[in-house]
């Protein structure tokens, strides 16, 4: 199934205040790279110690605009990625759209796929209820998905809560949208749909994290995961509830019909248990989580920008011990950034969690059966070729041998992958001796990972193309096509020598002998060709000379007015920003 890297955080300030990445449009930190830019620096080495996915943070514009507080959740306007002067900054917190794209273009040439973080259940910012949003031209309030107290919850004009799926846990936050009960009939769904499908098609991604799932109509979130382009991306569910069988009503019997796995904070508890309570007895977690009832649904996690800061979720002490169960038993993984990171703040957890992404990707496979369990230890198999045998142990006193039997066979010889422990052989009955190193100091080092011996594959790197899409329109951030002149529509990063294909597609049929043109521009500012929607489907096929921005712009021909217009670029980029 992979693992995703959730490359989102949070911080405490001075005072105490929840704060999100650093970012140079703080004063304090003016050297920080652009988030969008860190991400894409890091891409490759993600890739090549075996992730197979990136969660970005929210993406569109939020209320505190690129300020310290603006983590993405208190979303202000759908259609503004880091192009439109609001909220106090053209850039979000975590830089432009260019870099956005760019960003997730590096990720797909460093072969990874790119999930959204994607927040529905509330706004923040408006005006009693009433948003209106700048156009294209930066100028006239005529902004897509304009919204009105009908569109949210509360007192008339304000409308009746949703039938969501725990009342008593649907918590105001901002002004909470309202899809069943919108007013009027079916606005918040239909543009909430269309938004879904122009970011989906603007960025191109490939899955979704869905914000606060239990605040909504199941109805609204099953057709928004299975309506337009969000049909064929995967969907995980944040739905906040540490009991199994509601995470199986979520994902099996509320209406969601297996469309959208779900964060398994079942297990999450359990792993904070484990870790943070010198008492814990280690048979309860033989079993322990969602994951053990389906693990095709359920995305394991150790801690979320949401449970690290909040007291009585997060998990304080011995991390990698969580970390080594979600990597070598069932589930579909996801790091968090402030668990890996060895930045500032961070705790810094990289080379052991590569070591165990390593494992995941090379030696996980199959079902697991617990083969040893006591109140300090358990050992866990995984029945899938080449096998895996993991051991974890909480005793921080002693060290613990312990015999268990395996699927290896008779005479088998098996290599510890953590480097913790010798090579060891099976006896005649295909049982396997080891010892546990202890818990000394807490440090979450005490666990082993047996395998056949041999097993020493890297990851490849190799390059996917991008296609991104750019909607020009008056009432989007990309302006349509002018009557004369031009008009920029954006840039995308480009490898060199690479194929780069332009298909230019009217929003609607243009009047007779007229045409819209799409230029490209090389990074030294050279004309590389021509698109016209008139001529061969639309569609330029050039190659690309140097790497680094080609700039995009749009003019028409014979147009009766401005012209709205997608044009769709297919690129490779390169495999780093530098």
């Amino acid at each position: 199934m992979g693992v995703a890297y959730h490359a989102h955080a949070r911080f405490l300030d001075s005072h105490g205040q929840k704060v999100t990445v650093a970012s140079p449009a703080d004063a304090a930190t003016p050297h920080a790279p652009w988030w969008y830019d860190w991400i894409a620096s890091q891409a490759r080495h993600l890739r090549q110690a075996g992730f197979t996915a990136i969660l970005y943070p929210p993406v569109c514009k939020t209320q505190s605009g690129a300020g310290p507080t603006a983590d993405g959740y208190g979303v202000y306007d759908q259609y503004d990625l880091g192009t439109k002067l609001q909220c106090g900054a053209r850039e979000t917190r975590f830089g432009t759209r260019d870099q956005l794209q760019r960003s997730v273009a590096v990720a797909h040439a460093c072969d990874l796929d790119v999930y959204l973080d994607v927040v529905m259940h509330q706004l923040s910012g408006g005006n009693d209820g009433v948003y209106r949003y700048l156009g294209a031209d930066g100028k006239t309030m005529d902004g897509r998905f304009p919204k009105q107290p009908g569109c949210f919850r509360g007192a008339p004009p304000r409308r009746p809560e949703d039938p969501v799926p725990v009342v008593s846990a649907d918590f105001a936050f901002g002004d909470e949208l309202v899809y069943v009960n919108c007013e009027p009939p079916g606005y918040t769904i239909e543009q909430m749909v269309a938004f879904g499908d122009w970011l989906t098609r603007s960025l191109d991604a490939q899955g979704y994290r869905v914000d606060d799932t239990k605040g909504m109509a199941v109805s609204f979130v099953h057709r928004w995961m299975t309506s337009r382009s969000m049909a064929r991306g995967f969907c995980v569910s944040e739905y906040f509830d540490g009991n199994p069988q509601n995470l199986a009503w979520w994902t099996r019997q509320s209406g969601m019909q297996g469309r959208s796995a779900v964060f398994d904070f079942t297990l999450h508890f359990a792993l904070q248990a484990m870790c943070d309570d010198g008492g814990f007895d280690m048979r309860s977690l033989d079993g322990a989580g969602y994951a053990a009832f389906d693990p095709w649904s359920a995305v394991t996690f150790v801690d979320n920008p949401d449970t690290d800061l909040s007291p009585g979720e997060s998990i304080i002490s011995n991390k990698l011990l969580a970390y080594a169960f979600i990597l070598t038993t069932e589930g579909y993984p996801v790091v968090y950034h402030k668990d890996y990171a060895r930045a500032p703040g961070c705790y810094g957890l990289q080379p052991f969690i590569d070591n165990l992404v390593w494992i995941h990707e090379n030696l996980a496979n199959g079902s697991t059966t617990t083969r040893w369990n006591d109140d300090k230890t358990i050992v866990l198999e995984r029945l899938g070729a080449p096998g895996l045998l993991t051991a974890l142990s909480t005793d921080v006193w002693n060290a613990r041998t312990v015999t268990c039997q395996t699927a290896f066979g008779a005479f088998a010889e098996l290599h510890d992958y953590t480097g913790r422990h010798g090579d060891i052989w099976t006896d005649g009955e295909g049982r396997a001796t080891f010892t546990i190193p202890s818990n000394a100091f807490g440090g979450g080092q005490s666990y082993l990972c047996f395998s056949r011996p041999g097993r020493d594959r890297g990851f490849e790197v190799a390059a996917r193309t991008t296609t991104q899409v750019f909607f020009g329109a008056a009432d989007l951030d990309v302006p349509p096509a002018p009557r004369t002149g031009s008009a920029r529509v954006g840039t995308v990063w480009c490898a060199a020598r690479k194929p780069l294909t332009l298909v230019v597609r009217p929003a609607a049929g243009l009047p007779a002998g007229g045409a819209l043109m799409a230029t490209v521009t090389g990074p030294d500012g050279a004309l590389l060709g021509t698109a016209a929607s008139d001529t061969a489907g639309g569609a330029l096929h050039l190659e690309t000379k140097a790497a680094g921005w080609h700039t995009l712009h749009m003019s028409g021909r014979r147009l009766a007015a401005p012209w709205a217009y997608e044009l769709e670029v297919t690129y490779t980029a390169p495999q780093s920003i530098a």
